[in-house]
């Protein structure tokens, strides 16, 4: 048996690597008959039949919920030290969104840290870094453009020591341009920004770790439904937390109470009414999340007993003939 890293999923195929040879290996039927499945990141327990056979326990993970109505935690990446959130400073930029991915990184157990790309096609950079800095509570931010490149080495610091970086963001910010610059050479594809919306093209089809110096780093395709499976909000809104402390009720709703400091702190303009409005939102959608794989799990084992319940009445009918 070996140890081995998932560096790459392909359609039934996993590339791994132990640090000196890549190969191809398949799962157990088993395990994918209890769709247990390996993700990029993932240490595995491989046979000498280049069988994974078990994936061992995860330190970090990155997760998001299944598109759809499907109710499935859908792992993204694993082992990961930091996830940078890659935003473009054209276009793409989008507090809201942003606010969504850090309760999502916050949750993984990974460091989270700001990449805003594109620097060269935006003028007012101080403007969205101070916007940025506002719900960031002392997350680095980083101004990147890999046409000038400027600010790649200051990306380039954080890989040493077999830290593992996995980059997340919606298509087209620059997360696979950004990779090749850090490389040194265009490993992975791009393709220039559409001029109708100054919008960049998406190119990253799948998930795959390449060696950068001293460390890992992970493309990620862009996410088009990014949808909260668990998630972190007394990290990502401790500015809301942090006053709800202070309301006179402990179970204050934040919405019509006297004596509430949150809906004091919006009155005052210390924290932005559309903020805590997306905190409300953040928080619903992971309680309705939760509440429907309870709810999921509840009825799988009232099915499971009324099944095995069905069978012993069957077998007590047949033995009383």
């Amino acid at each position: 048996m070996n140890n081995y890293r998932v560096i790459s999923v392909g359609k039934n195929i996993y590339k791994i690597s132990n640090g000196t040879e890549e190969i191809n290996a398949v799962i157990t039927g088993k395990m994918a008959y209890e769709k247990v499945f390996p993700v990029v990141g993932d240490y595995v327990v491989v046979s000498e039949e280049k069988q994974i056979i078990d994936i061992l326990p995860r330190k970090t993970k990155l997760s998001r919920k299944a598109a759809g109505k499907d109710m499935r935690e859908q792992v993204i990446v694993s082992n990961i030290d930091y996830i940078f959130i890659v935003t473009s400073l054209n276009k793409d930029f989008n507090i809201k969104r942003l606010e969504r991915y850090l309760t999502l990184v916050y949750d993984s157990g990974a460091a989270p840290a700001f990449i805003l790309t594109k620097a060269d096609l935006e003028d007012n950079i101080s403007e969205k870094v101070s916007e940025l800095e506002s719900i960031a509570f002392g997350v680095p931010i980083h101004v990147v453009s890999s046409y000038e490149e400027k600010g790649i080495d200051e990306v380039k610091s954080y890989l040493k020591d077999n830290i593992t970086i996995a980059l997340i963001g919606s298509s087209g910010v620059g997360k696979s341009t950004l990779i090749n610059k850090l490389i040194g050479e265009d490993i992975i594809k791009t393709l220039s920004i559409r001029e109708s919306d100054a919008k960049g093209r998406h190119t990253t089809t799948s998930r795959e770790i390449f060696k950068v110096g001293n460390g890992f780093i992970i493309d990620t395709p862009g996410m088009r439904e990014l949808q909260i499976w668990s998630g972190d909000t007394d990290t990502a809104f401790k500015d809301v937390e942090e006053l709800a402390l202070q309301c006179r009720f402990s179970d204050c709703t934040h919405t019509s109470e006297p004596g509430c400091a949150v809906t004091k702190a919006v009155e005052s303009g210390e924290i932005s009414q559309e903020r805590l409005d997306n905190y409300f939102k953040l928080k619903k959608e992971i309680v309705n999340t939760q509440n429907k794989l309870l709810h999921g799990h509840k009825f799988m084992e009232k099915e499971k007993v009324k099944n095995m319940m069905g069978s012993l009445s069957a077998r007590k009918k047949l033995s009383n003939k």
